[in-house]
């Protein structure tokens, strides 16, 4: 399902996201009817919004639209928001600043979700605090890690430290608590869901160091706490007891109403 402005997207009005792809996005796990988080997902639309168009969201608006595109459903399922402008010229797309809010709604996977194995993978996101339509690079690396045996890539930077994974952040269990890395990374709903939750630091992670932790977890909001069986070479703690606990803390909140 697909609703632009609260009506039946046509296909000619979703020309200008193949064709520039510039715009920005929020997907939520909605939940009988609920969205743990969902003023974070309304707050980072509207600050990316700035970034990207430099204007105010309507966020009623976008709630709205949601509800709309919501409609009765029951169960769960995935609402993803994109924000972009279909009038941008790519010549000058200074003059974009009028953005329109395609709402589409997709089927959510059952949880919990299978481990997951990474590869590491040197790659750092163009405006990574943006949660912007420019995927080329991570679905690339992710398209790598598959054939190469692995479900997904995880980011490390020129320093060789880790940061994030293709959709994801990254978490690490260790004898002083969970560790976020201290990088140039996306700031995702769930994570900051988690940090609420969780004592925590923010600290540089090495390849070294993730692959000596406890344990590992990617994190999405349509995934929730996904543990990680592997990193490269390394095989991971996929059932650590204070990663199910964390799981599962995460999946008793009981989220807002759209």
């Amino acid at each position: 399902m697909a609703e632009l402005n609260g009506r039946p997207v046509e296909h000619e009005a979703l020309l200008t996201l193949g064709l520039t792809n510039y715009g920005h996005f929020t997907s939520m796990r909605v939940d009988d009817q609920r969205v743990r988080g969902l003023d974070l997902h309304l707050a980072r639309l509207a600050r990316d919004c700035r970034t990207v168009f430099g204007t105010e969201l309507d966020l009623d608006r976008v709630r709205h639209h949601v509800r709309h595109a919501a409609g009765d459903k029951a169960g769960s399922f995935v609402v993803r928001v994109t924000v972009f402008d279909p009038g941008i010229d790519i010549g000058h797309p200074s003059g974009a600043d009028s953005p329109d809010i395609l709402v589409t709604t997709r089927p959510a996977a059952a949880l919990p979700l299978a481990p997951l194995r990474a590869k590491t993978v040197r790659y750092e996101r163009d405006v990574p605090t943006v949660k912007h339509l420019g995927l080329f690079g991570s679905l690339h690396a992710r398209r790598s890690a598959q054939l190469d045996g692995f479900d997904d890539a995880l980011f490390t930077s020129r320093g060789g430290v880790v940061s994030e994974g293709g959709t994801w952040n990254v978490g690490f269990l260790t004898g002083a608590g969970i560790v976020w890395p201290d990088a140039d990374v996306l700031p995702g709903v769930t994570m900051a869901l988690l940090q609420r939750l969780a004592e925590h630091t923010v600290a540089p992670v090495t390849v070294a160091e993730a692959q000596g932790a406890q344990a590992a977890f990617a994190t999405n909001a349509a995934v929730g706490v996904r543990p990680l069986s592997r990193i490269d070479g390394a095989r991971m703690a996929d059932r650590h007891p204070r990663l199910i606990a964390l799981r599962d803390a995460y999946r008793a909140l009981p989220g807002d109403r759209l």
